[in-house]
Formats: structure tokens, C-alpha cells, sequence
């Protein structure tokens, strides 16, 4: 089929009415009409009321395209086909006696072959750190045939340009001319619109001033709000009041006494599991601490599946209230290790990640488990590593509770050292020292695809009573996870945090094609962490629209993203034929990396 040599995009005319009348004719008449908020590519024609000095111009006038007034669409409506565009082109009034043509000289230098943009044969090396005003000059540099690259540029490439803002000594330091972007609008339009205050000669000037308020300068106004929003995401985003009237092991209420454990010891090795938990529970105070090996023979005989459910509710509950007599995150290191002793598979001794990931593998009934455990899963055992996993909650929440309010500087005399996050539970389960600048770790990774088996398995089984509820365990953990990384990178590196967030809902898209939208959906509205329900809502989102034909830009979710991308798109597919059945096919890669605009 012939390619459509009327293709069209319309900057400035914000009245609906107006633009509705345009595209219409525009279709009337054969051509094509391409919506979004950036210059396209496809393009061969830019409809404006008069010159701006908005990227879709620039850009129409860099790569030699036809910048023509709405009258050349409404004319040639009338006319019953295409006019010529020539008499239809921008001018500007310079105060001489003759127009100046703006889009005219390249125009015809890329139509005569001359040329094939405004920028042909430019390395530029763009050193711009806002990053929406970088991928607009990026585009509009790109829509000149100019080659860009960011900061460090390869070893291969041979600068010509640099194009800064602000201009730095460091912008200056590339063996290359180094100017302010505003160069680029001097290069195409020479002395006479340097400053881009351009005049349209038209009849309806009145008319033409009155929408040109669209092109004001918000940027100390985007300024004022970014400064706003980053000081609103430094605060904790989740509170647990539960933590506030935690026992400091150090400062007791009371004097804890002499306990003997030894005959504790006995009973275990008589096999007196449930009179040696007895003895334990017992002695649960502020600064004691029960021998670490009973308690792992003690797990060990849970684990294996004769245990009563009296023994694994008693046993749980010991747990909970050693946590809240001795919390790790108001002791010194050697506390912390006592719980890493303890909370870890009793006969495989690999660490927490692994004994947490068995205990949500039995969960899931699946196989995956660091040693083989009783089966088929029984339900006493079911609801135990349930409960497990619980606990392991309530744990990392009382790290977070403790960095958030930085309960963990403990005063000076004490004799215990100062706590720091990089030291907690939290870090050494979920990332190693080489992955603490990644969010996406390894046991991340594991965790995000365990939550997405799970919440397909609670959407499948229907009975309540035999619920285990384990996708709001394992989203309440993930959330807190999020939440004391973001905590911990963000003052110092708030594009860091940036780049996690995208990296994860990015694996979460990929891992997550293939699941029904009603249990993803589902998913996300039970997800506490503000962070991570806007970055799985993103994904989610990005996924059924690609799913369905529409693809739409990575950057992060914003108001003006929904607006312009999202609700056009979900509005289509409510409106189309088959919008009742959305399509589950995997998403292609192209839909998840491509920044190119939604259909509308």
C-alpha cells in the first residue's frame, strides 16, 4: 500500500473545536493525523496558527518538513483536494518590507537532496540535566540528522557540538565548541529570530496573541514543585505505631533474672520438645537471650511435621515476643547475629533469603525448597510457615519503623555502638554488598515473582477459610523492601531511586505479561507502599495498552502522562469491539522501550 504523503501534527491551536474541524478535514481528504505532545518523525506536514517556539516547530524546521497555517486543511477541504502548500507557508514579520520564510531554506535544502536535516554532520555531546528538557532537545537535534550523545561520549565518537544547560567548565572541557542550547534556534533562523519573538502577518492577530499564553515560561514554577516533591518523598512513607513501645534491651524496665538453660538442653536431647519450649517461654525478658542452638532444634522439630498445633502456636508466639523484648534494631551487632543464627533453615544453615524463600515455596506448593519437607503440605505446617512469614514482616517493618525515625542512634554510655541501616537484617538478606546501589537484587527478583505465583493463587482459590492470604504478606513485604531502599538512596542519589523504580517495574512487566488483568489489578490495590503501587500500576498499565496495539512512553507515571497517554488509550479499548476482552499475549519489546506516543 502507498505511504500517505499528507501526514500531519498540529501545535498551538488549543481550542477542541477548532482542532476537531482540522483533523477532520484532514481525513476528509486522505491524509493522517498523528496526535501526542512531541515532534514525530513520521510526519510530513506541521499545522500552527502562527511561529512558536515549541519543539514541534523546531524540529518540523530542522528535518525540512512543511510548516503551514490551518487555512492550507480548511482551503483545501473546500477545494475538494490538496492544494499547493507554498502560499500557505509560516512567514514572519521582521519589520522589513518582506516576509521572512523560516522553514523555507531548509525546506527546500532536504527536498533538493542537498541536505538531509539542519543538523546533518553534527556529534553532539547533550549535557542537559533536566531530564524532560534533554530528551526534547535530544529529539529535536535527533529530527535534524544531528548524532547525540550523552555524557561520557564513546571513545569512537568525535564531538563537533557541545550543547549545554547550564554551561559548566566541565562542558567545556570536550575538546569541542561549547554552546547554550539556545544556539540551536540561531543556527536555523540566523540574526533575524535569535530570541524566537516572532510576529505572524495575519488578519487575526487579536486572536492569535490570546493562545500564544501556552508558551509562557513555567520553569521557575517547575522548579518551586520538583523542590516540593523531593522534599515530600525524603519522608517515610510507611508508619508502624506498633514499634513505638518496644523494649530497649538496655535499659530494662525490670532486672531480668538468672536463668539456667541447661536443663533445657536435656529435654531436647530426650526428645521433650514441647517441655523445653515451655522452659524457654518462661524466660523471655529484655536482655536475655535463650541459647540460639535449642532454638534451631526447636524449628528443626517444627519443621519436621509431627509438632502439634498447640507446639507451633506456642512456638510462633515465643518468637514474636523475643522480637519485642530484644528488637535487633536497638542492640548491638552481636544481636543481630543471634537472629541471623536463628532464622535460617536448621539443617541447610544457607541464610535468611533461602529459609524465607523455602517457607513461601511450601506455601505455594511448589518443590523449589532448599531441602526436601513433609508432603503433600499439611495443613498445620501450612499455616506455620505462614505465620513464619509473618513474623519475617513484622521484623523488617520494625527496621524500617527504626531507620524512618532513626530509632537506632542510641545514646551515648550505653556501651552499645551506634546502629546504622547498612548494618540491618534488612540489607544483608535481600542484597549483597555489590548490589546495595541496585534495587532489583537478586532476592528481589525472586520475591517479586513469588508475589506474582501468589496472587494468582489466591485469585484461584475461592474458599476464604483456606485462604492463606499469602500475596498480602509477601506485598507488604516487597513494599517495606522498597521503602527502606528508596529511605537510604534517596537524599544522596534521588535519580538512583528513579532508575530502581523503573528497573523493577520493568521486571515486573516482563514477569507479569502473561497474568489476567483482573488478578493484576486485584494485585496492586492492596500494595501499602505509595512508591510501589505508582511504578506496578505503570507497568500494568504500559502492559495492557501495548497488549492491545497502543504503546506508550517509559518515562514515570505523572497526572500528564494518565491525561494524554493512558485515558485515550483505555478509552479506545472500552469503545472498541473486542475492549470486553482484552488480549494476554506477551508483550512485545518494542511496546515496554519505545517513547513513542499513544494512538488516540
Amino acid at each position: 500500500m502507498a505511504s500517505c504523503t499528507h501526514v500531519f501534527q498540529i501545535s498551538g491551536i488549543k481550542i477542541r473545536d477548532k482542532k476537531r474541524v482540522l483533523v477532520q478535514g484532514i481525513q476528509q481528504l486522505g491524509g493522517k493525523y498523528i496526535g501526542g505532545s512531541v515532534y514525530q518523525h513520521a510526519s510530513t506536514h506541521l499545522i500552527i496558527p502562527q511561529v512558536l517556539s515549541s519543539e514541534k516547530f523546531l524540529a518540523a524546521c530542522a528535518a525540512g518538513k512543511w510548516v503551514v497555517t490551518p487555512d492550507y486543511v480548511l482551503d483545501s477541504v473546500k477545494n475538494g483536494s490538496w492544494l499547493a502548500e507554498g502560499p500557505y507557508e509560516v512567514t514572519i514579520s521582521t519589520g522589513a518590507t518582506s516576509a521572512f520564510y523560516p522553514v523555507r531554506q531548509w525546506r527546500e535544502k532536504v527536498a533538493s537532496g542537498r541536505l538531509t536535516g539542519a543538523f546533518q554532520g553534527w556529534r553532539v555531546l547533550l549535557m542537559i540535566q533536566e531530564p524532560t528538557r534533554r530528551a526534547m532537545f535530544k529529539r529535536l537535534l535527533k529530527a535534524g540528522r544531528a548524532k547525540v550523545y550523552h555524557c561520557p561520549p564513546p571513545a569512537h565518537a568525535s564531538i563537533t557540538h557541545v550543547m549545554a544547560k547550564p554551561i559548566t567548565e566541565d562542558s567545556k572541557s570536550h575538546n569541542a565548541p561549547c554552546y547554550p542550547v539556545s544556539w540551536i534556534v540561531q543556527h536555523l533562523f540566523g540574526s533575524n529570530c535569535v530570541d524566537m519573538k516572532f510576529n505572524i502577518t495575519d488578519d487575526h492577530s487579536a486572536e492569535t496573541k490570546k493562545a500564544s499564553f501556552v508558551d509562557v515560561d513555567f520553569s521557575k514554577l517547575e522548579t518551586e514543585l520538583r523542590d516540593y516533591v523531593i522534599k515530600q518523598e525524603g519522608r517515610p512513607r510507611l508508619c508502624f505505631l506498633e514499634f513505638l513501645d518496644c523494649h530497649d534491651p538496655y535499659h530494662p524496665q525490670s532486672q531480668a533474672p538468672e536463668t539456667d538453660f541447661s536443663n533445657v538442653g536435656s529435654m531436647i536431647e530426650c526428645g521433650l520438645f514441647i517441655e523445653a519450649l515451655d522452659s524457654i517461654r518462661s524466660a523471655v525478658f529484655p536482655g536475655l537471650l535463650p541459647p540460639a542452638p535449642y532454638l534451631v532444634s526447636l524449628l528443626e522439630y517444627a519443621q519436621q511435621g509431627n509438632a502439634t498445633s498447640v507446639f507451633l502456636r506456642n512456638f510462633q508466639q515465643f518468637l514474636y515476643n523475643l522480637l519485642l523484648t530484644n528488637p535487633p534494631w536497638l542492640a548491638p551487632s552481636t544481636v543481630k547475629k543471634y537472629f541471623t543464627q536463628v532464622l535460617q533453615c536448621p539443617r541447610c544453615k544457607t541464610g535468611l533469603w533461602p529459609f524465607l524463600e523455602t517457607a513461601i515455596s511450601y506455601c505455594l506448593a511448589s518443590e523449589v525448597t532448599c531441602h526436601p519437607l513433609p508432603g503433600p503440605a499439611q495443613p498445620t505446617l501450612l499455616h506455620f510457615h505462614s505465620d513464619l512469614l509473618a513474623f519475617f514482616l513484622k521484623l523488617f517493618q520494625g527496621e524500617l519503623h527504626s531507620v524512618s525515625t532513626r530509632d537506632f542512634v542510641l545514646p551515648e554510655g550505653t556501651g552499645v555502638s551506634q546502629a546504622s541501616a547498612s548494618g540491618s537484617l534488612l540489607y544483608g538478606t535481600f542484597w549483597t554488598v555489590w548490589e546495595r546501589s541496585t534495587l532489583l537484587s537478586r532476592a528481589v527478583k525472586q520475591l517479586t515473582q513469588l508475589v506474582v505465583q501468589a496472587a494468582i493463587e489466591d485469585y484461584t482459590e475461592r474458599d476464604e477459610k483456606q485462604k492463606l492470604h499469602l500475596a498480602d504478606t509477601l506485598l507488604d513485604l516487597l513494599s517495606v523492601l522498597v521503602e527502606f531502599w528508596c529511605q537510604q538512596h534517596f537524599k544522596l542519589n534521588p535519580n538512583l531511586v528513579e532508575k530502581g523504580l523503573k528497573d523493577l517495574a520493568e521486571h515486573f512487566a516482563v514477569i507479569s505479561q502473561d497474568v489476567s488483568p483482573v488478578v493484576l489489578a486485584e494485585l496492586v490495590v492492596r500494595i501499602r507502599s505509595t512508591r510501589l503501587k505508582l511504578v506496578m500500576a505503570d507497568a500494568i498499565f504500559r502492559n495492557l495498552c501495548c497488549r492491545n496495539g497502543f504503546t506508550v512512553g517509559d518515562e514515570p507515571l505523572s497526572l500528564k502522562k494518565m491525561v494524554l497517554s493512558y485515558l485515550p488509550a483505555l478509552g479506545s479499548l472500552a469503545q472498541s469491539p473486542t475492549g470486553a476482552r482484552l488480549r494476554t499475549g506477551p508483550t512485545s519489546h518494542s511496546c515496554t522501550n519505545q517513547g513513542i506516543g499513544c494512538r488516540s
